[in-house]
């Protein structure tokens, strides 16, 4: 199973914005250096041609969901084929993978350690252990820690950080019995605006 091993504050750097592959226990700017981009010609001015945007855009929503590029463009391909727009249904995808569900309710500080905790198989879906991360959830399945995970202290730590910033809208979350319920797809609105759909788009409709 194919996943990125390199350092993840070279990721953030590179697009000069947070990408929430650190924990939210102390902020970005005290663990990266996001004012310079890596490598030794990181503080030179690249290139803003319409396609570097574009790819930046790309690049940028691969990284926060932890997509590689193969399957970011499946992703791609199976919005396409879907009725409304294609960058909203990209989104919708991304959001539905079990690893950003897992995240979403907080009990994985990011969402490399949720991919982690469904493949050490720490986490069930209606009842059922599923150790896919990449797994579509539907709005009303249930998902809980494993009666055998539940001691983990960074599931507890995790649950903690989140309840302090509150959870997401679309999830419903019962940190005491560690489960919760993924009530609905996310409105567009809630995702933030460092995300650029569009510009995704534009890039593949080439």
């Amino acid at each position: 199973m194919a996943r990125y091993l390199g350092p993840t504050c070279k990721l953030s750097r590179r697009e000069g914005t947070d990408l929430f592959l650190k924990s939210r226990g102390k902020s970005l700017e005290g663990k990266c250096k996001l004012d310079q981009r890596p490598g030794q010609h990181g503080t030179k001015r690249a290139r803003n041609s319409d396609y570097a945007t574009q790819l930046r855009a790309k690049q940028r929503l691969r990284r926060i969901y932890g997509v590689l590029e193969k399957q970011f463009r499946n992703y791609y391909k199976s919005a396409d084929m879907k009725k409304g727009a294609t960058g909203e249904n990209l989104l919708n995808l991304l959001e539905s993978r079990l690893d950003n569900v897992v995240y979403r309710m907080g009990f994985a500080s990011t969402r490399a350690e949720a991919r982690q905790l469904v493949s050490h198989k720490s986490i069930q879906v209606n009842g059922t252990l599923i150790n896919i991360p990449s797994y579509q959830v539907l709005p009303g399945d249930v998902l809980s820690v494993r009666e055998k995970a539940k001691k983990q202290q960074r599931i507890v730590d995790a649950l903690t950080v989140t309840e302090q910033y509150g959870f997401p809208a679309w999830v419903d979350v019962n940190s005491k019995a560690m489960s919760g319920t993924f009530n609905s797809l996310p409105d567009r609105v809630d995702l933030g605006s460092d995300i650029n759909e569009q510009l995704v788009v534009e890039l593949y409709s080439k």
